[in-house]
């Protein structure tokens, strides 16, 4: 491919060159919400920074299997060992069904995703829906001898992986330094070392969400669900592992340890995470009390706020920091970015409306290549958008006659805008997105009359055609006895 691209490794500590390991195929995994409350601007972050791997990778040229999971079981209270499952507490206080208050949380995330232009990944899996593959994985690893009953639970035994492999290898952390500083806490008697994880715990009598095992009725840990949804979804060994600065250790720690002690291999060969959102200097999150949701920023409402945010200056408020750097809240940031997504669908519409001249006098082609070269540095998108400001600035001057520019240029110019504002960024005017919906019902409507009227005409084949052309497009037509109805697939 003609665009080389290099990713930051968190393993290696360096840039590396993306060479997939079965190209043109691309696998990625990044750890999904866990599902117990509305999503802060942290999670979007998350979502927002992966979507533009997602989409550059397409770009590419690379068919991309995005596996996006959603965990719905196995985490715990201050993400320990012990205490309750977060979905479980809820559903216990609000009297629900704990699969009522997933769903509930997962259509408002859904939602918040669809708001925000976050593409849907290849895959969703759900650990509540995969209990058979982590109790497998369970017991591969303690067929390995790296993990050990105690009281009906399973424990991965890292002080004996580390004699072998490498526990910490990701995060820097040393063993040593966990024995000395890590202390014994009330109800982890059963385990040998404190830092041991659980991969599958005995359910408490009032435990509602439990399965069975031979060690006992009982749940998964919360690290063995990535480990054995990804290997599922992606084979032992896959490209792309992404997730938050905070999972870094020991979620995805633990998550190599555990396939390495499965599967004999290291699971993953670039691992990526994006650093976390910063009020005053202090990591945004619900156990400091400092967070805000995603629907308290579209509406305003929240002390917080001085007003209400679109989804899509969320997005550019987020693309304007790179995914490595930390990014701080403000009202002033916001506001910034604001103005800048502004200035940039204004200058879109002027740019639809110039005219070309025989010669030029700005470099296009250099422009359109220096965001290539931004996006194959580790996804750059701050750079990225501010070579689209030096456009609108190229744009704003062609139409006050300052400058000019030949027909190529301008075309180049326009296709720059679409390949890097909408199919990169994934920047949408607030009035598109809005009218999506009603364009689209509208349009489908036109279709199926023209389908119907080919049938009365018992034109088929123009019937089958549209039917088969909307198939390749998601859109499924089935003939019901009240006529045609359409959905997405």
């Amino acid at each position: 491919m003609e665009n080389k691209l290099f990713i930051y490794n968190t393993l290696s500590r360096k840039k590396e060159l993306f060479e997939p390991i079965n190209p043109p195929h691309a696998g990625m995994y990044v750890c999904g919400p866990t599902v117990y409350g509305d999503g802060h601007l942290g999670h979007a972050r998350s979502a927002i920074n992966f979507d533009l791997v997602f989409r550059y990778l397409q770009h590419l040229g690379y068919t991309v299997r995005y596996v996006r999971n959603i965990t719905d079981v196995g985490h715990l209270e201050n993400d320990a060992d012990t205490g309750e499952d977060k979905i479980a507490k809820k559903a216990r206080l609000e009297q629900l069904e704990p699969m009522e208050v997933v769903q509930y949380f997962t259509n408002r995330y859904h939602k918040n995703m669809e708001q925000l232009n976050v593409l849907s990944p290849s895959i969703e899996p759900r650990a509540s829906g995969h209990i058979i593959e982590q109790v497998k994985m369970a017991e591969d690893i303690l067929a390995s001898g790296l993990a050990y009953e105690s009281g009906g639970s399973v424990y991965f035994d890292v002080e004996k992986y580390n004699k072998q492999y490498h526990y910490g290898k990701l995060s820097g952390r040393v063993i040593e330094d966990l024995m000395a500083n890590t202390r014994e806490l009330d109800g982890q008697t059963e385990k040998r070392n404190p830092f041991d994880f659980a991969l599958w715990k005995k359910a408490q009598p009032e435990h509602i969400m439990r399965w069975p095992s031979r060690w006992s009725d009982g749940f998964p840990g919360w690290h063995l669900e990535c480990s054995a949804m990804s290997a599922k979804y992606l084979g032992e060994r896959f490209d792309i592992h992404g997730g938050g600065m905070d999972l870094l250790f020991p979620h995805h720690e633990s998550e190599i340890a555990q396939s390495v002690a499965a599967n004999r291999t290291e699971p993953v060969k670039y691992w990526m995470h994006n650093n976390m959102i910063t009020v005053n200097g202090q990591k945004m999150g619900k156990s400091l009390g400092n967070f805000i949701t995603l629907n308290e920023f579209f509406s305003g409402e929240h002390p917080s706020l001085t007003q209400a945010y679109s989804p899509m200056t969320i997005r550019f408020f987020i693309l304007q920091a790179h995914y490595r750097s930390t990014l701080d809240f403000s009202n002033e940031a916001l506001q910034g970015a604001e103005k800048g997504l502004s200035r940039l669908v204004n200058a879109r519409k002027t740019l639809e409306k110039l005219r070309p001249s025989d010669t030029s006098t700005a470099d296009i082609a250099s422009l359109k290549q220096a965001c290539y070269d931004a996006m194959n540095d580790d996804f750059n998108s701050p750079i990225v958008i501010a070579n689209l400001f030096e456009a609108v600035r190229i744009i704003n001057s062609v139409n006050d006659g300052k400058e000019k520019l030949s027909t190529p240029d301008l075309t180049t110019l326009q296709e720059t805008f679409t390949t890097f504002m909408d199919d990169i960024l994934g920047l949408t005017s607030e009035e598109s997105a809005a009218g999506d919906s009603g364009v689209l019902e509208q349009l489908m409507q036109l279709i199926l009359e023209l389908r119907k009227n080919a049938r009365a005409a018992k034109d088929f084949a123009t019937s089958d055609k549209i039917r088969d052309e909307l198939a390749r497009a998601g859109i499924v037509v089935k003939d019901t006895k009240d006529g045609a109805v359409w959905g997405r697939e």
